[in-house]
């Protein structure tokens, strides 16, 4: 039996690092498979029954040079954890960051007329000397950790981003204890490029330290989602007759607690209301702000803020079988998954760092074997670029190409690029009542072309009234055809047989006992009252002959005409009456149609109902494709035959006979109101139950990709266009290593900046 493991991973810092740990968890002997995300910085380590101790893969991490520790269960200690984490990163980042500078700023008023006006120093040892003892500081004290961390990941032969800069600025040092040494051995003195190095160091740390704040700001999310559960509850028990009332801990709650919610409280936890009545402020759940009536027998959700009134709350959920814990999972479970796009980047990234390391010493050996043809690019771009200088030797003007090639290399922004729109993506949908379960169907949502959406419950309110009754024969009266039909139907669970007991029961109906009672999936019910064989469905279930159809289908023309589902009440193979029962379309429903059509989708309605009735209903909310008369067990064939015509279909619906269906389209789309089943064979769930949030989903999905696409293009873009430019010389080492960390650090900001999308509207 597969276990997974959700683990903490400290260290990381690129695309390479991710690549090492998922490396060294992957060796460890009864792993099955692990996933590593860089920006929320967790590892999802699937485990089979021989799964190993988790100690073996902590030491098996720790020898890649990271640190793993499982997460804690509860949200709580989660909360405080992540917090705790969160600061210390930021402090340590803080402070080798301030600690680079402190002696970077000497070093540059040190360089600066040498290197932008090229005045030299009275005595070039001084120089040489001084640069070197402020430099080594910064490159052996502040940026230790990425030496430390370059030294670990190439000893397990995955170098990663640490290594390039580790190399540049690494190599910077030696020519400054070259230059030093060449004054006191008599050997040529190259170009001290020390300073260089502890800039290049300075700018990395900087880099790091804003990259830590900002990614810290893409992943509030699910800080925000774990700060939103009650601390305590307040129970009530009886002793001796008496209800007492206490405060306990959210963690003591049980299943079947009595809880008081007083106005202005959380609702501690999941529960059903058994007593009293308020208003409740969902937004949480449904990111909408208009609060929802609340009384006896109406689900409430924890976290969820109740209003005015006093409410009496039966708990039905409790830790992590929670609403909260739920959607919290969901983000999580996005944000670990990768989108097919990003497969191709992983490629790219798992050989740049060697790439580099090659082009950068082919960049060094051109520039020493072809010194005339790359110098006169030097002597043209001295013209307009200060720190170009074609006097140097050619050893210093070689070293310089080759540290600039390492440095500007980013495979950050790569590694970047998909995690933090994802991460921002899934959790502004969090906060809206949308769920995304896989970053895939982000990626296939923005193909869809068709949007088929289940009838029941997705474009009407899924709980039907009858609107008529027709009685055939001239001694039976309407309440006693309604109470045949009501006795049948009362064995069974299909929307309309409940509407047909429901209001039998509203009029006061006595019913009747029945026997052999058997449902027909899509056609009706039978049963055996008063030694009589009853039918109550569609006319192919009553099997009447010409006569008896010409009798019935006059009445059920005029129902369905209206949009309305008629069903023929027979006794034993004659038909008694016909009852018409019509499902109110959602308001929001044809708003929602014409906003799916402008977005370039085609709206397709999807029912068990006749082709008549089903047009009726499409019409009134502007859908112009139906696919009608199909059976429940159906509707997956016509997702199916939908996709060998070539249509990339999304499946909305909320009904347990609308899983598999949501399981086999391009993207499933769960209604949050449905049931466990659909929702788990969905990629998406809507909280809110309502066809305008699969406009939202749509809105969110298109954005979030979108931002993805930018955000690769960017970072191949500016490698694309800096090496180049490096390897010419023609790029200082502290401006190409300003532009990585810059070109890092844009795409997480370019992510973040998804959170400005506006959901709220369907336009």
């Amino acid at each position: 039996m597969e276990e997974q493991i959700t683990c903490d991973v400290r260290g990381m810092h690129c695309a390479g690092c991710v690549g090492n740990v998922e490396k060294a968890i992957s060796g460890v002997p009864g792993v099955m498979d692990v996933k590593v995300n860089l920006v929320t910085e967790k590892a999802w380590i699937t485990v089979g029954e021989d799964a190993p101790d988790f100690a073996d893969i902590m030491d098996a991490v720790d020898r890649a040079g990271f640190t793993l520790k499982t997460v804690a269960a509860d949200a709580g200690q989660r909360r405080e954890e992540l917090m705790e984490a969160d600061q210390l990163k930021m402090d340590e980042a803080r402070r080798r960051m301030v600690q680079a500078w402190g002696l970077s700023v000497p070093i540059i008023i040190w360089m600066i007329p040498e290197m932008f006006f090229h005045v030299a120093w009275p005595s070039k040892t001084v120089f040489d000397i001084g640069m070197l003892v402020l430099a080594a500081p910064v490159l052996l004290w502040a940026g230790w950790p990425t030496f430390r961390g370059a030294w670990k990941s190439a000893i397990n032969r995955a170098p990663n981003m640490d290594v390039l800069i580790a190399m540049g600025s690494g190599a910077s040092l030696l020519t400054g204890v070259a230059s030093v040494l060449g004054h006191f051995l008599s050997f040529p003195v190259v170009l001290n490029y020390a300073g260089v190095g502890a800039m290049i160091m300075a700018f990395h740390l900087t880099g790091r330290f804003v990259e830590t704040r900002s990614r810290g700001r893409a992943s509030q999310a699910i800080k925000k989602l774990l700060t939103l559960e009650a601390r305590t509850a307040r129970i009530v028990t009886t002793e001796d007759g008496t209800e007492i009332e206490r405060e306990v801990g959210i963690e003591e709650v049980v299943v079947g607690d009595v809880m008081i919610v007083r106005p202005g409280e959380k609702v501690p936890t999941d529960g059903e209301v058994i007593d009293g009545f308020s208003s409740v402020d969902e937004s949480i759940a449904t990111g909408e702000s208009m609060p929802v009536v609340k009384g006896p027998g109406d689900p409430v959700i924890g976290a969820t803020i109740n209003g005015g009134g006093v409410l009496r709350v039966r708990a039905t959920g409790v830790g992590e079988d929670t609403f909260l814990a739920n959607v919290i999972r969901l983000v999580e479970q996005a944000q670990s998954s990768e989108v097919p796009i990003q497969q191709f980047a992983d490629r790219v990234t798992a050989i740049f760092v060697p790439t580099v390391i090659v082009i950068a010493v082919g960049t060094f050996l051109l520039w020493m074997l072809l010194p005339g043809l790359l110098g006169d690019i030097v002597r043209w771009a001295e013209g307009f670029l200060p720190w170009v200088d074609s006097s140097l030797d050619p050893l210093s003007l070689a070293l310089f190409a080759a540290i600039a090639v390492l440095v500007i290399a980013c495979p950050c922004a790569l590694g970047l690029a998909t995690p933090t729109a994802l991460m921002v993506g899934s959790g502004l949908g969090a906060e809206n009542g949308i769920l995304i379960r896989s970053g895939e169907a982000i990626q296939a949502l923005k193909d869809v072309r068709i949007i088929l959406l289940d009838k029941t419950g997705t474009i009407t309110r899924g709980r039907p009234t009858v609107t008529g009754i027709t009685t055939l024969s001239g001694d039976l009266e309407e309440k006693e055809l309604l109470g045949i039909a009501a006795s049948v139907e009362r064995h069974s669970e299909h929307p309309i047989g409940r509407a047909i007991v429901t209001t039998a029961e509203e009029r006061g109906v006595e019913l009747s006992a029945i026997k052999d009672a058997e449902a027909i999936p899509g056609r009706g019910m039978v049963g055996v009252l008063d030694g009589l064989r009853v039918t109550v469905g569609s006319t192919a279930l009553v099997g009447s002959d010409e006569e008896q159809d010409s009798q019935v289908r006059p009445h059920l023309d005029v129902f369905e005409e209206r949009g309305e589902t008629a069903v023929v009440v027979s006794r034993d193979g004659i038909p008694i009456g016909v009852i018409a029962v019509a499902d109110p379309i959602k308001p929001e429903s044809p708003a929602a149609i014409a906003a799916l059509k402008k977005m370039g989708l085609e709206p397709v309605m999807i029912t068990g109902d006749n082709q008549r009735t089903a047009r009726a209903i499409a019409s009134q909310v502007g859908i112009d494709r139906v696919i009608a008369g199909v059976m429940p067990d159906r509707k997956s064939e016509e997702v199916a035959r939908l996709q060998r015509e070539g249509e990339v279909v999304a499946m909305v619906g909320d009904g347990i006979n609308d899983a598999p269906a949501l399981a086999l389209a391009n993207v499933g789309i769960a209604i949050g109101t449905g049931t466990d089943i659909a929702i788990e064979s969905a990629d998406i769930t809507l909280v809110q139950g309502e066809l305008t949030a699969v406009v939202k989903a749509v809105k969110l999905s298109r954005a979030t990709f979108s931002k993805i696409r930018q955000n690769l293009f960017w970072a191949y873009f500016y490698n694309a266009v800096a090496l180049p430019v490096a390897i010419l010389g023609m790029l200082h080492p502290l401006i190409a290593e300003a532009a990585m960390a810059f070109s890092s650090i844009n795409v997480v900001s370019n992510s973040a900046r998804l959170r400005r999308l506006n959901l709220k509207s369907t336009d």
